[in-house]
């Protein structure tokens, strides 16, 4: 994670995939409870219901080996609903 906690208590969504946070990280935990408390939604994907799983607004159970396919199926749905950053991409990716 290159991220600081205030990012995961400032944000409106935060996908956490592969990784039981609220047990293996509690401090962090703590900042991504804080985002809930302000309305926003944790999305856990994993493969084993978890503590996180528990905690989760939306919790998407992947058989073990098709995390990249769910990656890319999300990638596309931003894509066909424009639910990107149009600048983000143009300036700093291969996108355009």
């Amino acid at each position: 994670m290159t991220n600081h906690y205030n990012d995961f208590r400032n944000a409106d969504v935060i996908l956490n995939m592969g990784s039981n946070v609220a047990e293996n990280h509690p401090v962090s935990f703590k900042w991504i409870q804080a985002a809930k408390d302000k309305g926003g939604i944790l999305i856990h994907v994993d493969p084993r219901f978890t503590r996180t799983s528990a905690k989760a607004d939306i919790f998407a159970r992947l058989r073990s080996g098709t995390d990249i396919a769910f990656l890319g199926g999300r990638r596309k749905f931003n894509i066909d609903n424009k639910i990107y950053d149009e600048f983000y991409v143009k300036k700093y990716t291969n996108g355009y």
